[in-house]
């Protein structure tokens, strides 16, 4: 029983000092969760050798669970980007489903199919565009723009393949990639919903205030938003993200979209290929994805299908189409620009996804398993409700969604087999706990507040408040989930 004490003493020490090496002594968190996984090996009594060994084998063994699709999914996102699909995409769903419909389009959109682009790079992209369709949605457009990105952006990285913290979560769980698309969306999708729809109630019965939660636009950003979408400047009136549509403004609408951008589209589909045909290969990536689980959960083997379903291979599919769709386009330079770019910053994303690894494999090297699991009954609330509240609070304290996902999931990764508790349940906690209280650590929180027009008070409620309520909907979801798994 003492040792058992010790075990987790010692685990929760090493968590703690992860967490002040970065927040207190600005230390990289790659770095900081080896020395927590170096220290935790010694004291734990693994010996140096031991411990060096289980650190080493623990980065690999993830590397080879989701290396080549973290790779693959950062490269296909940053072509998707130098091909301003996500420009036309946006503009396509206001005209698709109208001003009133945009949040929850625009969100189960980001939330599902984008997630191979890298977050920061994907905000950035979207961002004006979706300041300039503010207006259109009336006095709380702002805010109910900004709380669709931030659920949306967020839920979808951790909860939905390919996003990163998802791609990592199934590695250091072992949960096959198609399990975690499948079992990702059904949780993502209501979860995003539901999440808009609460806040856009609670902005209505007073939560958000536009004069004290949204800063003025200046001339030169009602300009640059309106040139984000528009043929020319002169081809709308300037829309300010703080007011309604005057009467004006709707006269020159055309079915809710302002009649420049109705110009402009009309002008893309002369000059530019259709947008289906860019997201063709990433679509048909994800089809194959889901199709190659459930030939799993069917128990159906036919080589063939096993090969083209892969996620490696449907994924190296999608990069290998978008690259040919991108130099039929674009031409050649820019997609070998892109793909620099996506090397650059697939090499951070690498490394911290496998450190990761490292300390997950060295918290279960201490027996912290065996500890945990006969504190818990088999198919029980209890160990998801863990999970989340472990990644709540490294979230809290760290700021990084990924990182305090692998981190809850490594340490009761070891708990899944004991308690015949399903990987998937503990991926989908582990995601949804390290939703909670985005704050201002995170570099997405200062980008929602500065690309969509918000004060710090704003994005506080937006994204704070916004994806807290997406992670305990996301909590509530899985463990609705877990009674039938």
């Amino acid at each position: 029983m003492t040792s058992d004490i010790l075990t987790i003493v010692y685990t929760a020490v090493a968590i703690l000092g992860v967490v002040i090496l970065i927040t207190r002594f600005r230390l990289n968190p790659a770095v900081a969760l080896v020395v927590g996984a170096l220290f935790l090996g010694l004291v734990i009594g693994l010996g140096p050798e031991k411990t060096i060994s289980t650190i080493t084998e623990g980065f690999g063994s993830i590397m080879a669970e989701v290396g080549l699709l973290i790779a693959f999914g950062v490269l296909l996102g940053s072509m998707l980007s130098e091909m301003q699909a996500i420009q036309r995409l946006v503009s396509h769903l206001l005209r698709l489903f109208g001003p009133k419909g945009l949040p929850y389009a625009l969100g189960l959109t980001i939330g599902t199919v984008l997630q191979s682009i890298f977050l920061d790079v994907l905000l950035v992209i979207s961002a004006p565009l979706a300041r300039k369709m503010a207006p259109l949605i009336g006095r709380f457009g702002t805010a109910r723009i900004a709380t669709a990105m931030a659920i949306s952006l967020e839920c979808g990285i951790v909860l939905m393949v390919p996003g990163v913290a998802a791609l990592a979560l199934a590695g250091v769980l072992g949960v096959p990639l198609g399990m975690m698309l499948l079992f990702g969306f059904i949780v993502v999708v209501p979860t995003i919903v539901i999440s808009i729809f609460i806040m856009s109630w609670l902005f209505r019965l007073g939560f958000w205030k536009p004069e004290k939660d949204e800063t003025p636009v200046g001339e030169d950003d009602a300009t640059d938003a309106i040139d984000a979408t528009d043929a020319s400047p002169s081809s709308s009136p300037a829309l300010s993200p703080t007011r309604a549509l005057s009467t004006e403004d709707r006269r020159s609408s055309v079915g809710g979209v302002p009649r420049g951008v109705a110009v402009a589209q009309r002008t893309q589909a002369r000059t530019e290929p259709r947008l289906v045909i860019l997201f063709a290969p990433l679509l048909l990536c994800l089809a194959l994805i889901a199709t190659g689980a459930i030939l799993q959960i069917a128990e159906i083997e036919i080589p063939v299908l096993q090969l083209v379903t892969n996620p490696v291979f449907a994924l190296l599919l999608a990069v290998l189409g978008t690259s040919l769709v991108g130099r039929l386009t674009i031409g050649q330079p820019r997609v070998e620009k892109a793909v620099v770019a996506g090397f650059r910053e697939s090499g951070q994303i690498l490394i911290l996804t496998g450190v990761g690894g490292s300390l997950a494999a060295t918290v279960a090297a201490t027996g912290l398993g065996d500890i945990l699991g006969q504190a818990f009954g088999a198919g029980g609330f209890a160990p998801l409700l863990v999970v989340w509240g472990i990644a709540a609070i490294l979230h809290v304290a760290v700021g990084s969604v990924t990182i305090s996902a692998i981190t809850a999931a490594g340490i009761l990764a070891p708990i899944a087999p004991i308690i015949g508790l399903d990987p998937i349940l503990i991926a989908l906690a582990a995601g949804a706990g390290s939703l909670f209280a985005v704050h201002v650590t995170s570099n997405t929180f200062w980008l929602l507040q500065s690309l969509l027009g918000q004060t710090t008070r704003g994005t506080l409620k937006t994204c704070t408040v916004g994806v807290s309520v997406a992670s305990v909907v996301a909590l509530g979801m899985t463990l609705i989930l877990s009674i039938f798994l």
